[in-house]
């Protein structure tokens, strides 16, 4: 319980202010009390998550033997990775749609808040590494854009 004392006009009141639940609240005002209703906090706006540009990639060396892909290799082409360790909440692409710079990916929870994945450039989108309610680290692989 909190007390406050206000000069409001030139006459003093004493008020405690108690809350009962969430959205409830008891105010006694110079001994009388009123039960009063509070709005519930509204939850933040999810932040859209620009991901970052990729770097260009190193030469291959020439005198290096070709090594066997493995199964679960990225497809060729731009790699979207995880600005933020989360979990998916949503894959709002399929493999082979168009996509255009500032189109929606997918939606990551961090912290929770929901971030909005979104493409870097235009392009088609070559393989989706994740699925909802998977959890991913900082730097995980989520798409490949070619």
């Amino acid at each position: 319980m909190k007390e406050f004392t206000f000069k409001i006009n030139g006459a003093e009141y004493k008020c405690a202010v108690e809350e009962i639940e969430a959205g409830l609240t008891n105010v006694t005002v110079n001994g009388k009390t009123y039960q009063v209703e509070t709005p519930k906090p509204e939850k933040p706006a999810a932040k859209p998550v620009v991901a970052p540009a990729p770097k260009p990639a190193a030469p291959a060396p020439a005198a290096a033997p070709a090594a066997p892909k493995a199964a679960s290799a990225p497809a060729a082409g731009v790699q979207v990775k995880s600005p933020l360790p989360g979990s998916v909440i949503k894959v709002l692409v399929s493999e082979g749609q168009a996509v255009k710079r500032g189109d929606t990916l997918l939606t990551l929870e961090s912290m929770k808040m929901e971030n909005a994945i979104m493409a870097e450039q235009d392009g088609t989108v070559k393989q989706i590494a994740v699925t909802p309610g998977q959890n991913v680290m900082q730097d995980d692989l989520l798409v490949v854009l070619g």
